[in-house]
């Protein structure tokens, strides 16, 4: 990327909020002075007394290199590209990794204090392996991108009436090394692609893969938003990881943390001696449970920052989304703390009215600069219209999670189905609101971390009961409205909780239940593609209708889902032991019912009830329906069937109609 002076404009636009591109103004960039190959270094310290740029060239000595304050509180400098090459003193850097040492650097400043501190480069593109924390020199330029056809099915792709089945993963232990060493972004995509290929997964979500010191932070613990992590190689490795997955039609997600930094000494907090980047109130500036800082939205110098670093990763890495973290500690200054450590915005709220404009502007400028690309709301709380355009008073996400649902499903697979039917509401109040927003039902990294237990052993009873209540529960969200997500290990069975300091336990694979949930879940991925009614229509009343809601005391609902041609399927859940060989459902119109897919078949590992045969809705008034049908529902089951030859409410069908549906 090389750079250009930004015109007085581009600076203003900076200082305002407004600039999508401060990375190319701010940074180390390559340049050509009078035929020379040049480094130009620009930093925004506005209440620094002195800057200098330091690094193994000049023996991190703060007095050599001095940058030049400019009007606007921007500091520059410029050296010879020469400086930064082994070739310029063979003799003094004639040890193995000199190469590698010469390009490192930071920025030694000093701050109204009086005292030095060194901080890495808010937009360097890359930094060391920890723990080392130094920036490095790097040229993201000239890699040869072979996704021209992705981008322009993107561009054209309508996500809202389209199958969206997210594989959410943790790059550094879905899989490691026999030494437990992390693998290269090149084997992750060897391993990778294939894999999710083969489940049927639309596209994958990386946890944050921005440079972070500390392991265990997975990545939200961001010091280097413009720097992909070095932990699985240099920024190209990403691009080219990314570049594969495209070509191998998987769209990438990526998870991305504008509410919070650390307060590493290297980051961003009291960046020039006073808070830059972070409100100088503490009540609003740090986040006092989760020991970090908050960004002030107020500044608009940290808006561009934000801003460009959005566009940065779609722009130059071609994600395809971002998923934003903690969007609920954004909109309310009162979020996880307790009365007295907030305050409130200037109309007495709790509020924070800055952070709302911004997101705003953020959505509007991916979806007006990047067709196709999409943004992904992690709130948690009930305000209003997220996933609505600015223009309506919407925040303007493209989707938002449903925590609401995710929550009500998990505390009730929980509970032993015995109990289950006095809180059969949290089966069915979703629908009370499922069209409000443009939804992902997640079942996320957070849900099987910190003594709450995998998606496996969250199920009461047995083994065999555990495996068929994850089924059915899987077979029933993926009937559910809403795009769907799944962490990593959630689809063979990961038995213990996520270990983020390992891979996920792939031996498990060797024993046989664990293989026929996988088997499940990647038919039911397929199934689920391969299927309009699931998808289509995952926004209003015309796609889903409730033909079995009050059945508490059998745990038993049942809905149909149809797509824009009226195809339509019935959902069948039964989330207890108990099996019911005839069950009657109601159905709107006559026709015939034919099993499809049930989570119950011996090749899953169910106790193979199913039903064999094609079946009749008859003329017989059940549940304020019409038309009715007996039905085998298995035990701890979700079973589809495929709804045909639908006729019209009046029609009645005849004995020999039911015959020749019966022979098909």
């Amino acid at each position: 990327m090389r750079y250009v002076a930004p015109t007085s404009t581009v600076r203003e636009r900076f200082h305002q909020g407004e600039n999508r591109r401060a990375y190319e103004m701010l940074g180390a960039h390559p340049v050509e002075q009078d035929g020379k190959a040049m480094w130009h270094f620009a930093l925004w310290a506005p209440n620094a007394q002195k800057v200098s740029l330091v690094g193994e060239f000049c023996r991190w000595d703060k007095d050599a290199c001095p940058m030049t304050k400019q009007f606007d509180g921007t500091w520059e400098v410029r050296l010879p590209a020469a400086v930064f090459d082994v070739a310029s003193d063979p003799a003094r850097y004639h040890y193995p990794d000199a190469a590698q040492k010469l390009l490192t650097y930071k920025y030694a400043i000093q701050g109204t204090d009086g005292v030095w501190h060194e901080k890495a480069d808010p937009y360097g593109f890359q930094m060391q392996l920890r723990p080392n924390t130094a920036s490095v020199l790097c040229d993201l330029s000239g890699y040869d991108w072979g996704d021209a056809d992705w981008l322009k099915k993107r561009a054209a792709w309508d996500a809202y009436h389209s199958p969206m089945n997210i594989y959410e993963l943790h790059l550094g232990s879905w899989k490691l090394h026999e030494d437990k060493t992390m693998l290269s972004y090149e084997e992750i995509a060897n391993e990778l692609i294939p894999y999710v290929t083969d489940m049927g997964y639309t596209h994958v979500e990386f946890l944050p893969v921005m440079e972070h010191p500390f392991d265990g932070s997975w990545g939200y613990q961001v010091t280097g938003y413009y720097a992909a992590t070095s932990r699985f190689g240099d920024p190209k490795g990403l691009m080219r990881l990314i570049d594969r997955l495209h070509q191998a039609g998987i769209g990438v997600i990526l998870d991305w943390v504008p509410a919070h930094f650390p307060r590493d000494e290297i980051g961003l907090r009291r960046f020039d001696g006073s808070c830059c980047y972070e409100h100088p109130d503490p009540r609003r500036g740090e986040m006092p449970q989760w020991g970090t800082c908050m960004f002030d939205f107020g500044r608009g110098e940290v808006r561009s920052f934000l801003l460009s670093n959005a566009c940065f990763w779609l722009d130059w890495f071609h994600a395809d989304g971002l998923r934003v973290d903690a969007v609920s500690a954004l909109l309310y200054y009162d979020f996880c703390r307790e009365q007295g450590q907030w305050l409130p915005n200037p109309y007495g709220g709790r509020e924070n009215l800055d952070a709302i404009a911004f997101l705003r502007k953020l959505n509007a400028t991916v979806y007006h600069d990047f067709p196709g690309a999409m943004t992904i709301a992690e709130e948690s709380s009930a305000f209003p219209m997220v996933t609505k355009p600015a223009y309506m008073g919407g925040l303007g996400f493209g989707f938002k999670w449903n925590m609401g649902w995710m929550n009500d499903m998990l505390a009730y697979i929980k509970l032993d189905p015995i109990y289950r039917k006095w809180h059969h509401d949290k089966l069915t109040f979703s629908l009370f609101y499922a069209f409000s927003e443009n939804y992902i039902l997640p079942f996320s990294h957070d849900e099987v971390v910190h003594g709450k237990h995998s998606m496996l052993d969250k199920q009461p009873g047995d083994l065999w009961q555990k495996f068929a209540g994850l089924r059915a529960l899987y077979g029933y969200t993926m009937a559910h409205p809403g795009k769907k997500l799944l962490f990593m290990g959630s689809e063979f069975g990961h038995f213990i909780e996520w270990k983020d300091d390992d891979q996920l336990d792939w031996f498990l694979l060797v024993y046989e239940r664990h293989p026929e949930l996988q088997r499940c879940v990647r038919r039911l991925n397929h199934l689920y593609r391969e299927t309009p009614a699931l998808w289509q229509v995952d926004d209003g009343w015309d796609g889903f209708q409730w033909v079995c809601a009050n059945d508490c005391d059998n745990s038993v609902v049942a809905f149909l889902r149809t797509d824009r041609a009226g195809n339509a399927l019935l959902c069948v859940t039964n989330f207890t032991p108990s099996f019911h060989p005839i069950y009657k459902v109601g159905l709107p119109l006559g026709g015939t019912l034919e099993e499809i897919f049930n989570t119950d078949r011996k090749e899953w590992g169910g106790s193979n009830q199913y039903n064999a045969n094609v079946l009749i809705a008859e003329a017989k008034p059940w549940n304020d329906l019409p038309f009715s049908c007996d039905i085998c529902v298995p035990p701890l089951a979700t079973v589809y069937f495929r709804y045909d030859k639908l006729l019209p409410a009046s029609a009645e069908i005849d004995e020999t109609t039911a015959d020749e549906a019966a022979d098909a």
